[in-house]
């Protein structure tokens, strides 16, 4: 990448020219979609900006703790999504609103309402922001049928049906990573413009990668495919090098680095938590429809990702997403497993 060359450009692709770009491929579009991406947008502007002011903010007393006005200072996670809700609300154009940290899922009123459904998580990883770690947030996007009064069951949906999904990573620099169905674009937020702009278009995942991303704290606790599968990455008995184990323990920024230099993201169920810990709507299935679009597969230990259907808001899954072959490679395993 010429660095020097890129610092004079001005012919800068922007996120929002991008959509708009996108909006000209289907001439019936009213340009919903694009109202609603672009109030996204703004929330992961305004948590970036929060974010990188977390750790001063707690250094002279602000977080947790009372201001002048007499309100309470809100937590990260907490403000990410008041923040989320309240842009989502506001662009006219959602009508339900699934989020992390509500156990109800929100129902926009009928003034405010339009035909899409997102869910999301505000914060992901937040327990990293102390220790200044990646974290970001993840959302999907869901059609709901035209003219019917929205139910939860427009949500409930497979991964499959989702019309968009994306993250915010909120790390070394803030990157927001987009699939609308005709692959992966990511753009980079510089600070000077207040714009995202596409520096890595058309992302494509390497088909078989060096990493392996897992918390090899629950080994004990693992069954007999991810185990052997991990071994398998550790002593190789094909004569290929071993995997490198790298595990952040925010998932935004491990998939983040899956999906750019491939390799395998494993969180399996275990005797801990037998259903997985990920939750499908807002994590899971985000995360695999944008490895499905840049050509990785993403898998349950029972289906593909994407054709498990939610039967409650909050639902977890156990995923094994990244590079082709290697997901390949976990579902031999699994397949192994249920002959015996």
């Amino acid at each position: 990448m010429d660095h020097a060359a890129d610092a004079h450009r001005t012919d800068l692709m922007t996120i929002t020219r991008h959509v708009l770009n996108e909006q000209t491929k289907h001439p019936e579009s009213r340009g919903d979609f694009t109202i609603l991406l672009s109030h996204i947008v703004l929330g992961c502007k305004f948590v970036c900006t929060a974010v990188n002011k977390a750790g001063l903010a707690k250094l002279i007393g602000l977080a947790g703790e009372t201001n002048v006005q007499g309100e309470e200072q809100k937590k990260l996670d907490v403000l990410s999504n008041e923040v989320f809700i309240k842009a989502l609300v506001s662009s006219g154009r959602t009508c339900i609103l699934v989020s992390e940290e509500d156990e109800e899922a929100t129902f926009v009123e009928p003034s405010k309402r339009g035909k899409y459904c997102v869910v999301f998580d505000p914060l992901d990883g937040s327990s990293n922001i102390d220790c200044a770690v990646s974290i970001g947030t993840i959302f999907g996007i869901y059609l709901i049928k035209e003219g019917a009064e929205p139910k939860l069951e427009d949500v409930l949906q497979p991964g499959k049906n989702m019309l968009a999904a994306g993250y915010c990573m909120y790390g070394s620099s803030c990157q927001f990573v987009l699939s609308t169905g005709t692959g992966v674009n990511g753009f980079t937020l510089d600070p000077s413009l207040g714009e995202f702009i596409l520096t890595h278009p058309d992302i494509k995942i390497p088909k078989k990668g060096k990493i392996y991303s897992v918390n090899e704290g629950n080994a004990k606790n693992w069954d007999n495919p991810t185990a052997k599968y991990v071994e398998r990455c550790k002593f190789p008995t094909d004569g290929s090098p071993a995997k490198s184990l790298r595990y952040i323990g925010s998932m935004v920024a491990d998939v983040h680095r899956t999906l750019l230099y491939g390799g395998i993201f494993l969180y399996p169920a275990d005797k801990k938590s037998p259903s997985g810990k990920l939750r499908v709507l807002y994590e899971v299935f985000p995360m695999s429809f944008l490895m499905e679009q840049a050509g990785g597969q993403a898998f349950t230990g029972k289906q593909r990702a994407l054709d498990l259907v939610p039967t409650q808001i909050h639902e977890r899954s156990p995923i094994f997403l990244g590079s082709y072959d290697d997901v390949e490679e976990i579902k031999a395993l699994y397949a192994a497993e249920v002959k015996k």
